[in-house]
């Protein structure tokens, strides 16, 4: 399960948890401006927004679990199992596989507003990358420098949230997420005032117990009203290194420890990365589960009129850096 999140400081910044039991030896990638799409509908894009983010990549094509382009518009995709409903081909739309979402989408639009201008014309198709790798069932989150909205695929058809919370977890849909926010709404981050009863004296005998009740468990609604807590009333300075930070903290409240979610066999489910983008620099900060170091991969100091995909394999091992 994953945890996707938005944070503003003086820059803008877009990044997730990827939380699974197995990896893909994901890497840093970065799709330069003249590398040509194929896409499943047929057409080719030859020429598009550079983009760089998390990808997977089979047979020089890069599968983005999360990405920014170049204009500061970032998207990921998040595990959505039971609820994510792919459709037939659409003859009145543009039949986009699910694996292509991400690519398609950042490679035209440069704001969120082009993002539901395009989504309109949009049929997210039943097409699997290959027999060995089947269409993934996912949601996603789209964000720019003012707004998020989260996309879903439904049974009901394709929805498009606006997301004032700029958080996305996995299961339920977007609007329960949304819903079961109501049910929270006395916590906060002063000491709690008693409106138990007057006739009874009560210590505060912590710090933070006005949050008592936040979720704690590693569920995804519980995730999604925690991480949400977090990062609405997250304080940071303004410079680079106060904002990616704060932001690692922000889901570091929320990422997964080996041995907490039990898989089966001895497989467990972890935080595999954690990414940070500001999308204003277009630089790609990420952590793994055995690295804490922030490791940083700038797409403007590759060559963005280049044809051939760059990628950067994760730097996995733990970084120490020792004092004496």
């Amino acid at each position: 399960m994953c945890t996707a999140v938005t944070y503003y400081t003086k820059d803008h910044y877009f990044g997730r948890n990827l939380d699974l039991e197995y990896s893909y030896k994901e890497t840093v990638t970065i799709t330069p401006r003249n590398y040509v799409f194929n896409f499943r509908n047929g057409k080719a894009l030859k020429n598009h927004y550079a983009m760089i983010g998390m990808a997977y990549v089979a047979g020089d094509y890069p599968l983005y679990y999360d990405a920014i382009n170049e204009k500061g518009l970032g998207m990921a995709g998040l595990n959505f199992p039971g609820n994510a409903d792919y459709k037939e081909l659409d003859p009145n739309k543009e039949n986009v596989a699910p694996f292509e979402f991400i690519p398609y989408v950042l490679t035209n639009c440069a704001t969120t507003g082009e993002a539901k201008e395009l989504l309109t014309k949009i049929n997210i198709a039943n097409i699997n990358f290959s027999d060995e790798l089947p269409a993934s069932p996912l949601h996603w989150i789209i964000a720019d420098k003012e707004s998020s909205i989260t996309v879903e695929s439904v049974k009901d058809g394709l929805k498009i949230y606006d997301n004032p919370v700029g958080v996305l977890t996995n299961n339920p849909c977007f609007d329960m997420h949304m819903f079961n926010l109501n049910n929270y709404m006395a916590l906060s981050i002063e000491s709690p005032v008693n409106n138990f009863s007057k006739k009874l004296n009560f210590d505060t005998y912590s710090r933070g117990m006005g949050a008592l009740g936040l979720p704690g468990d590693l569920s995804s609604a519980s995730r999604f009203v925690k991480a949400t807590f977090t990062k609405m009333n997250s304080l940071s300075g303004d410079s680079e290194s106060e904002s990616i930070s704060q932001f690692f903290h922000i889901l570091g409240s929320v990422d997964q420890q080996r041995g907490c979610v039990h898989m089966g066999e001895d497989k467990y489910e972890i935080t595999i990365y954690t990414s940070c983008c500001n999308m204003d620099k277009g630089i790609y900060y990420y952590t793994t589960y055995e690295n804490s170091q922030i490791t940083g991969v700038d797409m403007h100091k590759e060559n963005l009129e280049g044809s051939s995909l760059v990628n950067y394999d994760l730097i996995k091992g733990q970084q120490i850096k020792m004092q004496n």
